[in-house]
């Protein structure tokens, strides 16, 4: 441990010169009397390390100087390529990976483009979770992430929804996905590509035993077909509706985007009034009168009727509640 962090602080000194002992002792998290303590490991050592007093000091190395230590090793090159993924990285255990790759890289830049990698962080940064979310990182995650990147088979135990029980599986890990908030693994399960929710394993042990990657696996594209068959799995129902113009713009963000871009393309042309008549798929008739009723009074329900009764009762409720009001 001391010997990473001593290489660590030799490469933060080389890509930041001057920094100070309490700018080291955050980057390392450790404290100042250690830091200082390392300085002195390090100068002993052979390693050129001084301390400068006052306002504008800090520590630096003598003459320029620059190690030799700043080689990638695989999870470190694996982990530079999720840097934009902080949140994601801690999650899976690999934080220090990309913090070491982080630095190695900046340590190998010239010093006019020391300041590249901070430039880019004050200018983007991805926050994966969904609105409203608290986002709870599933405790076997790191296990499972270990088994993605060693290509290890992993030995788990998953309950299925609505189960309280899980089902031992022997699975060929593939990709791991962070979709709004919930982590996903796509695995081969016997000769299928399948997915499942991380939050539902119970039990996940990395084997010692490797499989061999189908190299004509291609997890963005796995994950886009598997969604949209999901997705469309979910429209078990359907709904007959009238949309104002702006019920009809406001459609796809009320619900299924996908399914209410297809029942706007397949409607006919509007009428007299400009109202349009759509067939959507929906969930359930729970799930779109919850759905649909933010649409107010730019949507009238033609059919079921069940659904068209809940809309009136609702109606007349509202009606009671402001009956009155200017």
């Amino acid at each position: 441990m001391r010997a990473a962090r001593l290489i660590r602080m030799v490469l933060l000194l080389q890509a930041r010169p001057g920094m100070t002992a309490a700018g080291l002792a955050a980057e390392l998290e450790v404290s100042e009397r250690t830091v200082t303590r390392d300085a002195q490991a390090l100068s002993e050592a052979g390693v050129p390390v001084y301390a400068e007093r006052g306002r504008a000091g800090g520590y630096r190395l003598v003459g320029g100087y620059r190690t030799g230590l700043t080689g990638l090793a695989r999870d470190e090159a694996e982990a530079l390529f999720l840097s934009g993924l902080p949140s994601a990285l801690r999650e899976m255990g690999l934080a220090d990976a990309a913090s070491a790759a982080r630095l190695k890289v900046s340590a190998a830049l010239t010093p006019a483009l020391r300041d590249a990698p901070a430039g880019a962080g004050r200018r983007f940064h991805l926050d994966a979770p969904a609105w409203y979310q608290e986002p709870v990182a599933p405790e076997l995650l790191p296990a499972v992430a270990e088994a993605v990147w060693r290509d290890r088979l992993l030995l788990a135990r998953y309950r299925r929804a609505g189960r309280e029980t899980g089902a031992e599986r022997e699975l060929a890990p593939y990709g791991l996905v962070l979709k709004a908030g919930v982590w996903y693994l796509c695995a081969r399960a016997g000769d299928d590509f399948r997915v499942y929710r991380i939050d539902r394993f119970t039990a996940a042990a990395v084997s010692d035993t490797p499989f061999v990657r189908d190299e004509g696996f291609d997890l963005p594209s796995f994950w886009a077909e598997r969604s949209a068959e999901f997705a469309r799995s979910l429209l078990r129902a359907r709904v007959t509706v009238r949309l104002s113009e702006t019920g009809a713009r406001l459609l796809p963000h009320a619900v299924d985007r996908a399914a209410a871009r297809e029942a706007l393309e397949a409607a006919g042309p509007p009428g007299a009034d400009g109202w349009v008549t759509v067939t959507l798929p929906v969930e359930s008739l729970d799930v779109a009168r919850g759905q649909l009723m933010g649409l107010g009074p730019e949507l009238e329900v033609l059919e079921p009727e069940a659904l068209r009764a809940g809309f009136a009762a609702a109606a007349a409720r509202l009606h009671a509640l402001y009956r009155g009001t200017s």
